[in-house]
């Protein structure tokens, strides 16, 4: 895995014009909502301008339904181990009221599964991407063994809604009007019992129940989708202005978090697109895919990188070639107009790339797009290695 790859890196193989597997957001139902495409289609991209929604959460607070993904409850007195033994993170040390990241990978290193997690002392709650479900819970069945696990599909009954902004933390404390303090350290530190590095992530249950997390993004609340819809008014009371998913992408891809699917293909190591620093913990014990995680990183070569791309008039269609002086060298995982930074986009490209390199992208659907890789925190294609207890930068 170490060696330069001799092929361009391929696009992404995720179904990204797959139709929506969950019931759609009760928040297209409000005035100017313009539902999303493809794997995003059961929530709304924009509610008339994605530029207005972009600015409200640089001074107030936005509220973003989340859920076209699924949602995994793993119960059982065993569960925390289990996962620590068949994924990349430290969970056997998670506290209660606790989240964190992790990756199910390949036994040759590629990514297959990326989970955001939180442990409520009862249970353990993912969250995953769109259409990826099924097969993580195909995954996690064959590995119960004779453990007491009891993983289960509750998409159906829970849903993610995402309060983003300088004021989030008050209008979430408002609209559940319970006296639960939201004033949540971002993140918590490292525990000694050998927790995850990034992080924790730091949970708290209301007096209502609802379990509110905090990640670099900004606040995730776990609610019953029976409860959804009154929440949902309970935060526009409170404040907070509704913001589609194109909003919430332009914050992610300006902050360079990667998304399975989009800025992933069926090649990606975790080094490739900066999970290292987030999902993977460098000290745990062994599992499926470490020897690949441990080789790259000490060697210092992953094959490709994720770069943060400014692009010239336009933004680019998810997938579209990235070519030097005529070659093709990477892809576009996704892209959209920011409000401050205009047209930009996350590219997996070579690693032997030079950051000042003229780049096109040919998007499938338009004329070729000038491209150029923002410099700020580049590193040179032969630094060694980054070091792997460095957090996710916020939006």
């Amino acid at each position: 895995m170490s060696a330069e790859p001799t092929t361009a890196p391929t696009a992404p193989t995720a179904p990204t014009g797959a139709a929506p597997s969950v019931a759609a957001s009760p928040l297209l139902g409000l005035p100017g909502a313009v539902a999303g495409q493809g794997i995003d289609g059961a929530v709304a991209a924009h509610y008339g301008d994605p530029l207005r929604d972009q600015r409200s959460a640089f001074t107030g607070a936005v509220l973003v339904y989340c859920s076209d993904g699924g949602v995994v409850r793993v119960g059982g007195r065993d569960r925390l181990g289990w996962l620590h033994s068949i994924t990349s993170q430290h969970l056997s040390g998670l506290g209660p009221l606790r989240g964190s990241e992790a990756l199910v990978l390949s036994p040759q290193g590629h990514v297959e599964h990326h989970l955001v997690l939180l442990d409520d002392g009862d249970a353990t709650w993912i969250d995953v991407e769109p259409g990826t479900t099924a097969g993580l819970l195909r995954y996690l069945e064959s590995m119960r063994f004779l453990l007491r696990v009891e993983p289960q599909d509750v998409t159906a009954d829970q849903a993610v809604l995402s309060v983003l902004g300088p004021d989030a933390a008050r209008v979430v404390a408002a609209a559940l009007a319970d006296g639960t303090d939201l004033d949540l350290p971002d993140p918590l530190p490292a525990e000694p019992t050998g927790a995850p590095t990034a992080g924790p992530y730091p949970v708290v249950r209301t007096a209502g129940g609802t379990l509110v997390r905090r990640l670099p993004h900004g606040l995730d609340l776990l609610v019953e989708r029976s409860a959804l819809a009154g929440t949902a008014q309970r935060l526009r009371d409170a404040g907070a202005v509704p913001a589609g998913l194109a909003a919430f992408e332009a914050a992610r891809i300006a902050a360079r978090r990667p998304r399975l699917g989009r800025e992933t293909d069926h090649r990606t190591i975790p080094h490739e697109v900066d999970w290292l620093t987030s999902a993977i913990h460098l000290d745990k014990g062994c599992y499926r895919g470490q020897e690949t995680v441990a080789r790259v990183h000490n060697l210092g070569r992953p094959p490709r990188r994720l770069v943060l791309l400014h692009l010239d008039g336009t933004v680019a269609a998810a997938g579209s070639p990235v070519t030097a002086q005529g070659r093709e060298i990477g892809f576009v995982g996704s892209s959209e107009m920011h409000a401050e930074l205009g047209p930009i986009a996350l590219a997996i490209v070579k690693r032997s790339v030079a950051g000042d390199a003229a780049l096109v992208v040919t998007d499938p659907d338009g004329a070729p797009i000038a491209a150029a890789i923002d410099p700020d925190g580049e590193e040179s294609p032969t630094m060694p290695k980054r070091p792997a207890g460095r957090l996710l930068r916020s939006p």
